[in-house]
């Protein structure tokens, strides 16, 4: 199978990968240099991770890359990004394509697909807006409501999950310094979410309490010396959680973070109903903190009071933190069964055989 995999960049992630790949001068060190560091990693097939010569990766949104790409190939003037992506497709001579940013590439840009291109495949996890994701073979996720919701519009869709970073297994075998630990975005959407970490902030003048967080732009304003003069409250951090709040971090970065992290503070977003197990989920358990979260229906090896700690509201989450932090040596028995039953069902081989299974199936 010769497999095409695509996925997008965050604005910040972006601005951390120009600083790691700052003297990379072509499209192979660009790109190894973002595949070192593991961003998105456990949505990567198992052929990517391993750079097997009949699949292909790269991040269609990136400029920088993709522009390297182009100058190595010779192409005329200055193409645009989609242009780019889909020579790198027909130069590829791909035959599944498998997008992970469907939003920026829709059913428009399927239809300009060449024709070695036998099957096609999006995973999309969130509120789309408008979107037509029609063209594409099935939509892929791990939120039944919101597959159901492309299913209503017209698409195919298909449960498939987020499968471990083999890496992860390097970290957190040494002391847990962090108490807790919360790394996120950060916004006025993120309502319910904002209660809950105001809450746990409230913990950190006797534990170790960490907040990365990556802010809006309309935040990160609104906090600065000239946002003070501004209409911008709604915008403004609770002070009990700008006082601790720091920088994003991503990657590799991450995974040594929660590996120093007892507790893992996770809580979804308004998006998903009752639908757990976002990405946040998968990376603590996979790098062994104790993940605490929110009440909902979790994915398999996901087991309230088994494998992770779950809280009902965000003035019981700290009763929750509390109780896990004072029998720690109960709540670390729990982490290790949570690290070994995600490790046993979200493993890079079995994602892969069950991507194998879709393409013959569609």
């Amino acid at each position: 199978m010769r497999l095409f995999q695509n996925s997008g960049l965050y604005p910040s992630y972006l601005a951390h990968l120009n600083q790691l790949a700052a003297k990379a001068s072509s499209f192979a060190e660009r790109r190894r240099i973002f595949m070192d560091d593991r961003f998105g990693a456990l949505h990567f097939l198992k052929p990517v991770l391993e750079q097997e010569p009949e699949a292909f990766f790269t991040n269609g949104d990136d400029e920088i890359l993709q522009r390297h790409w182009a100058r190595e190939q010779g192409l005329p003037g200055k193409p645009t990004l989609e242009t780019i992506l889909l020579a790198q497709i027909e130069h590829h001579r791909t035959e599944v394509f498998y997008n992970l940013d469907p939003v920026r590439y829709p059913s428009a840009f399927v239809s300009k697909l060449p024709g070695c291109v036998r099957k096609t495949f999006c995973w999309r996890a969130a509120p789309s807006g408008n979107a037509d994701l029609t063209a594409y073979g099935a939509v892929l996720g791990n939120f039944p409501s919101i597959l159901e919701s492309w299913r209503q519009r017209g698409c195919r869709a298909e449960l498939f999950f987020p499968a471990l970073d083999p890496l992860m297994d390097e970290y957190g075998h040494g002391e847990r310094t962090i108490d807790v630990l919360f790394v996120g975005g950060y916004s006025r959407h993120h309502t319910a979410r904002a209660k809950t970490l105001e809450q746990v902030a409230s913990l950190a003048g006797t534990r170790r309490v960490v907040y990365r967080l990556d802010a809006s732009r309309l935040t990160r304003l609104a906090e600065s010396s000239i946002g003070a003069w501004l209409p911008l409250q709604k915008h403004r951090r609770p002070d009990a959680i700008a006082r601790i709040a720091e920088p994003p971090v991503f990657g590799r970065q991450f995974y040594e973070l929660i590996g120093s992290s007892k507790i893992v503070l996770n809580g979804a977003i308004d998006m998903a109903g009752t639908d757990r197990g976002n990405m946040r989920c998968f990376e603590a358990m996979g790098c062994g903190a104790l993940l605490v979260s929110d009440v909902g229906g979790y994915p398999d090896a996901m087991e309230p009071g088994v494998t992770m700690e779950t809280y009902g509201s965000p003035r019981e989450v700290t009763e929750v933190i509390s109780r896990c932090l004072r029998d720690w040596p109960e709540s670390a028995e729990m982490a290790g069964r949570g690290r070994t039953r995600v490790a046993e069902t979200y493993s890079k081989a079995s994602q892969w055989k069950q991507f194998g299974d879709l393409v013959a199936g569609v």
